[in-house]
């Protein structure tokens, strides 16, 4: 059956709403991707129109800020700390937007968006 992103085919109250039409391509959804520390691993997945999305499934390295030296550095992750976006992801040690990562730097709060960007980008803490 897969991902629907279309209307739900009952009410809040739970009745049911008569079906008007089937669904559609523009209606698709897909599994969220789920961001781990590995060997970097992507996929180029096509978007509507001419947009393109290089979800990152495993990634090695991190785009590090010091906000007070205002330096960037490409510093290697070397553990997933906590993600307050949900408890099983912070005890499966996936990476989101968020995340407290430990790296070779520092402690870092990732910024970007992995699953959908393919890179992480983080400030230091």
């Amino acid at each position: 059956m897969g991902i629907w992103h279309g209307r739900s085919g009952r009410t809040e109250t739970g009745s049911r709403i008569k079906k008007f039409r089937s669904k559609r391509k523009h209606q698709m959804g897909r599994v969220p991707t789920e961001t781990l520390r590995g060997e970097p691993k992507r996929k180029t997945i096509r978007g509507k129109g001419k947009s393109k999305k290089v979800p990152a499934f495993t990634v090695k390295f991190a785009n590090v800020i010091d906000p007070k030296k205002n330096e960037t550095y490409r510093a290697e992750i070397e553990d997933v700390e906590s993600n307050p976006a949900n408890m099983d992801y912070q005890r499966r040690k996936v990476i989101t937007r968020g995340t407290i990562i430990k790296t070779s730097k520092g402690r870092a709060r990732v910024t970007s968006r992995p699953g959908q960007d393919g890179i992480v980008n983080a400030v230091l803490i």
